[in-house]
């Protein structure tokens, strides 16, 4: 297998729930569930985006 197909695998996207099942109670959990994850996802990539640029600012040299 080559190495590019291997850094190929990914995990298999879970089934989604019905919606028409659940109670507006419910749904409104899940909705905040999301948000929660959303929020959390958000600051990791902040938290990339700024070590990304430090490194790119300690390591540009001088023109």
């Amino acid at each position: 297998m080559a190495f590019d197909e291997e850094l190929d695998v990914r995990k298999p996207k879970p089934a989604l729930k019905p919606l028409d099942d659940m109670s507006v109670d419910e749904l409104q959990a899940l909705i905040g569930e999301h948000e929660s994850e959303i929020a959390r996802i958000r600051a990791a990539i902040a938290k990339k985006e700024a070590h990304r640029a430090a490194a790119a600012s300690f390591f540009k040299l001088p023109g």
